[in-house]
């Protein structure tokens, strides 16, 4: 068993809610890049970061992270 990955679904849930990077990352008051690195797997998000990314599409960090093996 290896080192568990994050898994996210923010990408999925910031289109389907009609939002482009920039427009998630004003709502959560982060940058576009950090949404942008986050998407892509670059930079693992801070508690305080997913809290603020999951309130901005209306639903939980759990829904957009989660642990893989």
């Amino acid at each position: 068993m290896g080192d568990p990955r994050l898994a996210s679904r923010l990408k999925e849930y910031r289109t389907a809610a009609g939002l482009t990077q920039a427009e998630l990352a004003e709502r959560a008051g982060v940058s576009r890049k950090t949404v942008n690195t986050v998407e892509n797997g670059v930079f693992i998000p801070s508690t305080i970061l997913a809290l603020s990314l999951a309130r901005a599409l209306g639903t939980t960090v759990e829904t957009l992270f989660w642990l893989t093996e």
